[in-house]
């Protein structure tokens, strides 16, 4: 099912004002683009990572609905907050993973729970994340950007909007946010 970024912004502020029925509507016009952004996320892990698109998915639509006091603005407003959801829930698998490695409190998980992430990978995406947060520090608007761009799959145009800049303002941040991650990063190694 598909539905223009107009009708889906148009339940999406429905929603915000109380419409429980809004969000019956908006969720399958959502779906997919949800789907595709866990693949996206997905994509950077190990093939063998038992955390699956489908359960990422679902662990961030229970997020994304209890977001009560969330004025969503836009489609794309959405998918941004859909974006950092998804990499925080990676994220906080990595960690548990570095926890349980370095013998950390143990932690009871259902078998549908469990997650598999090599070392490596864990490693990588904490490594990411500690330079983002250094990002952010020192220019947060570079560090969405990056976020935006590649976890959550947003285009330029729908990230100028998200932000409230230009598109020229994106691709300059995106172009200095890359280079200096890629110092911060090999800076580390």
């Amino acid at each position: 099912m598909s539905a223009s970024p107009t009708k889906i912004t148009e339940l999406l502020i429905d929603w915000s004002k109380g419409d429980k029925a809004a969000l019956d509507r908006l969720m399958p016009l959502i779906e997919r683009e949800l789907r595709r952004l866990a693949h996206s996320y997905m994509r950077h892990e190990d093939n063998d990572h038992l955390l699956q698109t489908t359960a990422l998915v679902n662990e961030a639509y229970i997020k994304l609905v209890n977001q009560n006091r969330t004025h969503w603005k836009s489609r794309a407003h959405f998918f941004a907050i859909a974006a950092t959801i998804m990499r925080r829930i990676l994220l906080n698998y990595a960690r548990d993973r570095r926890r349980q490695k370095r013998g950390g409190d143990a932690i009871q998980v259902s078998l549908s729970d469990l997650t598999i992430m090599t070392d490596e990978k864990s490693e990588e995406l904490i490594a990411l994340d500690e330079a983002l947060v250094k990002l952010a520090a020192v220019d947060e608007r570079k560090s969405r950007v990056i976020e935006l761009h590649y976890f959550g799959g947003l285009t330029v145009e729908e990230m100028a909007a998200v932000l409230c800049v230009s598109e020229a303002t994106i691709n300059r941040d995106l172009n200095l946010a890359r280079a200096w991650l890629t110092l911060e990063l090999t800076r580390g190694s």
